[in-house]
């Protein structure tokens, strides 16, 4: 039985797509920890190895976490939405 919805679309749902979630996951992921670090940025202490390992630990840490969300979103769905119609 599909889970009740005030709102009815003319266009039917489908999966998102995972790799589309992670590469803007890793897009935001990257300019949220550039905001971070940008105002701890100088060229003394780690430098700028250290400040781009951050920037891009960051943006693996969202990319998965946004490629995760996407999955599960589907696998939620395809077991409580879609389980008759796909």
């Amino acid at each position: 039985m599909p889970l009740p919805s005030l709102f009815k679309s003319e266009i039917p749902a489908r999966p998102w797509n995972v790799a589309h979630a992670a590469v803007y996951g890793g897009v935001i992921g990257a300019l949220a920890a550039a905001f971070k670090t940008l105002g701890q940025f100088r060229l003394d202490g780690e430098g700028l190895a250290g400040w781009l390992v951050e920037i891009g630990g960051a943006a693996l840490a969202f990319a998965l976490l946004c490629a995760g969300a996407a999955a599960l979103r589907n696998f939620i769905a395809r077991r409580l939405i879609w389980h008759d119609e796909r």
